[in-house]
C-alpha cells in the first residue's frame, strides 16, 4: 500500500498544511466515527441507512450466548449460509462465509470481539460506487464504479481443486488461506468447464479482480445515488459496496443491496483494474484527496470539528487492541 500511495501522499501533506491539521478527514462524514477513515463501527453506519437498502444484519455482542444468537437468527429469518465480519475492520479482515452451526461456533471461538452477521445476497453482480457531495449542495458526483469478479477456478475434468488453484494466476496467491477452509474438498476433480467460486465476496486482498466500470457513470446513475445518499444523514464522501441484479437495475435503483458503506477510508477501487496505469492512479488518488479536503473543510465551516492528535493516538491504540483479539486471516 505504501507503494500505491507514496507519490499522492505529498499532495495530501499539502492539503493538510492548508487545513492546518493532518486529521481533516474526520470531518468528511460527521455522523460516521472518525469520518470513516479508521476504527468506525459498521453497525453504527448501517443504523444510518434505510432498512430496505441493505441485507438483514445482526449485531452480535462478544459475550452473547449461542442459544440466544440462534434464536435471533431465526426471528430475523437469516438462514445459512450467511456472512460474518468484525464490526470494525477493513480489507476483508475477518470476513467469512458461515455455512453451518459448526462454522459459527468456530468463528465465535476465534473472533473475541463484537461482530456482524449479514444475510448472504446472491445477486449476480458485485460492485462499488464512489460518491462525493459538497455539504452545501443537494447534488453529488460519482467518481468511480468498480465491478468485482470473484475469485474462481474452472475445471478441466482431470485436475484436482488443489492443482487448479496452484495453476491459477490469482488463486495460487490465496492458497495458504484457502487451505484453512475445512468445507472444501481439495482432492475433488472438477468437471470440464465447471466453475467453482473460491471466495464468495469481492475483496481485492482475497483474490477478487477489480474492473474499471466508470464508463457507466451518467446522469441516471448519479441521480439514483443522490437519492440514496440524501436518505443517509451526514454522509458526503465514500464508497457503496453493492450487490445488484444488473447494471440497468443499478441505474434505476432496483434490486440492489448495500453490503457496506465506507467513509473516508474507502478507496476509488477502479485504480486496481489490471489495465489501469500506475501514474493515472496517482492522478485519481490526488483527486480523491482533493474531494476529501473539499467536503471536510466545508463541514468544518459548518461547525464540524477536526480530530485532534490526542484523539488520533488513542483511536490507533484502541484499534491495535481490537485487532489483537481476532485470530483470523
Amino acid at each position: 500500500m505504501w507503494l500505491v500511495y507514496l507519490p499522492a501522499s505529498f499532495y495530501f501533506v499539502y492539503l493538510a498544511i492548508k487545513a492546518r491539521t493532518f486529521f481533516f478527514f474526520a470531518a468528511s462524514n460527521p455522523t460516521i466515527e472518525n469520518g470513516g477513515l479508521l476504527f468506525e463501527s459498521k453497525w453504527k453506519i448501517f443504523n444510518l441507512i434505510p432498512n430496505d437498502l441493505f441485507p438483514s444484519t445482526l449485531f452480535v455482542n462478544e459475550n452473547e450466548e449461542m442459544d440466544a444468537l440462534l434464536l435471533r437468527l431465526q426471528l430475523a429469518n437469516i438462514k445459512f449460509p450467511f456472512i460474518a465480519k468484525p464490526d470494525v475492520g477493513g480489507r476483508g479482515f475477518g470476513v467469512m462465509k458461515i455455512t453451518c452451526i459448526d462454522d459459527l461456533i468456530k468463528y465465535r471461538d476465534v473472533v473475541r470481539v463484537s461482530f456482524l452477521i449479514q444475510e448472504y445476497i446472491d445477486f449476480p453482480l458485485e460492485l462499488s460506487v464512489f460518491y462525493v457531495r459538497n455539504p452545501n449542495s443537494i447534488k453529488g458526483e460519482i467518481t468511480s464504479v468498480t465491478v468485482k469478479e470473484l475469485l474462481t477456478i474452472k475445471g478441466d475434468g482431470v485436475s484436482t481443486i488443489d492443482e487448479l488453484i496452484n495453476h491459477n494466476d490469482r488463486a495460487f496467491l490465496q492458497y495458504s488461506v484457502l487451505r484453512k477452509d475445512d468445507g472444501m474438498n481439495f482432492n475433488e476433480v472438477l468437471e470440464l468447464n465447471k466453475v467453482k467460486t473460491l471466495v464468495p465476496y469481492g475483496n481485492h486482498v482475497r483474490g477478487a479482480k477489480f474492473l474499471d466500470y466508470s464508463h457507466i457513470i451518467d446522469s441516471e446513475l448519479t441521480e439514483t445515488f443522490d437519492n440514496i445518499s440524501s436518505k443517509i444523514d451526514g454522509f458526503y464522501f465514500g464508497r457503496f459496496d453493492i450487490r445488484c441484479s444488473s447494471i440497468e437495475d443499478l441505474k434505476k435503483g432496483k434490486n440492489i443491496s448495500i453490503l457496506e458503506l465506507n467513509g473516508a477510508g474507502a478507496e476509488p477501487a477502479h485504480i486496481y483494474d489490471p489495465n489501469f496505469s500506475y501514474f493515472k492512479a496517482q492522478k485519481v488518488l490526488c483527486s480523491y484527496f482533493k474531494n476529501m479536503y473539499m467536503v471536510s473543510s466545508a463541514n468544518h465551516k459548518l461547525g464540524v470539528p477536526y480530530m485532534t492528535l490526542k484523539e488520533f493516538v488513542e483511536i490507533r491504540k484502541l484499534e491495535k487492541q481490537y485487532k489483537s483479539k481476532i485470530n483470523l486471516i
